[in-house]
């Protein structure tokens, strides 16, 4: 008989790089799934990561091989110090999603670092990781896979809208959970909050204080991935080969950029939602500290957006990424084939053992 009970690790590693999200977590299950977070923290990536994990995308073969290494090691280190900091005994495994380097479903391929099986005897504990890989292997995005957690765990919400590197939402309809990724936000927020020497636009104040490009706006509005249908994907490429070279031809005014690109992101979500004021939407990821993004999308929509605790808006992903090792472990479905287009539902994620 499966237990109902388990205490994981749940680790998340964002393509905003602000850092590693580590969540200490207790899932149980009666009629429906619980959690119960007991220990939370995020590691600031050092520069020198920063950097690299920005740059790998055009590195070769050969030096991926070397930095999956090298991140792997590092990756182990700081869920070792998670776990001996907080004096943490009691655990099932640790589920860790990596660091996404490139996603490229159509061409069939996605590599998420620090999923290397030596990731476990290093951390000295069972660890759950490379979630993405079977997917796409079977047809799909590969991509989102939050949306089982929503669907687990926050079903009282219409909407699930994660607002971090990008946008990304997911819904139940006609009984299906559909989900997908909207938009890109902090990875085009923070690149131009750091050309003004901002780590990040603290709540917005630098957009809400420049002006909207009306000709930029529109440029950005009709980018060819926003009239494709779910399931839907975007990776860190798109954003280099499609939004940074329009966003680049208006650079002489960067607060400019920042304010449009923000108005930008709030019509493209709006358009996502059905403008009801009975539908509620259930806020996460750190756009949602932006006050002058959530000020644009309630203007936008008649939706009720709800903004939960800020420990559910910091780690939710690393939250559901640890309800993922858990349905793992059990040999449950963890990925829906309506979410990623994959050809079945399946129970994806590599298991080490020590």
């Amino acid at each position: 008989m499966k237990k109902a009970n388990y205490k994981v690790i749940g680790v998340m590693s964002g393509t905003s790089l602000d850092g590693i999200d580590l969540v200490y977590v207790n899932f149980d299950l009666k009629n429906s799934w619980s959690y119960k977070i007991l220990k939370a923290e995020t590691i600031p990536y050092p520069l020198n990561w920063q950097e690299t994990l920005a740059a790998a995308i055009n590195y070769s073969e050969e030096r991926l091989e070397e930095l999956n290494k090298k991140y792997t090691n590092f990756l182990a280190g700081i869920i070792s110090r998670f776990i001996e900091n907080h004096h943490i005994k009691d655990i099932d495994a640790v589920c860790s999603h990596g660091h996404t380097i490139k996603h490229e479903p159509e061409n069939n391929y996605t590599l998420q670092i620090g999923n290397l099986p030596e990731i476990a005897y290093l951390s000295g504990q069972t660890v759950i990781c490379d979630f993405r890989v079977q997917d796409v292997e079977f047809g799909g995005q590969g991509a989102p896979l939050v949306p089982i957690g929503d669907q687990l765990l926050f079903s009282d919400y219409k909407y699930c809208l994660n607002l971090g590197g990008f946008a990304n939402i997911s819904t139940d309809k006609s009984g299906e959970r559909l989900a997908y990724d909207i938009c890109a936000v902090n990875t085009v927020l923070n690149y131009y909050a750091q050309k003004l020497g901002k780590e990040f636009d603290e709540g917005g104040k630098l957009a809400a204080a420049g002006n909207l490009n009306e000709d930029l706006l529109k440029k950005l509005n009709k980018l060819a991935f926003y009239a494709q249908k779910p399931p839907k994907s975007l990776g860190i490429e798109w954003v280099k080969s499609e939004v940074f070279p329009v966003l680049e031809k208006h650079e002489e005014n960067l607060q400019d950029i920042l304010h449009t690109y923000t108005v930008h992101v709030a019509k493209q979500i709006a358009k996502t939602l059905d403008n009801d004021p009975n539908s509620k939407v259930f806020m996460t990821g750190g756009g949602t500290f932006n006050n002058f993004l959530i000020r644009l999308l309630k203007n936008e929509s008649k939706c009720h957006f709800t903004i939960p605790s800020d420990e559910i808006i910091n780690y939710k992903e690393a939250l559901i990424f640890g309800l993922l090792g858990v349905l793992k472990l059990r040999d449950e479905v963890n990925v829906l084939k309506s979410v990623t287009g994959a050809k079945k539902d399946h129970s994806s994620g590599v298991i080490y053992e020590i």
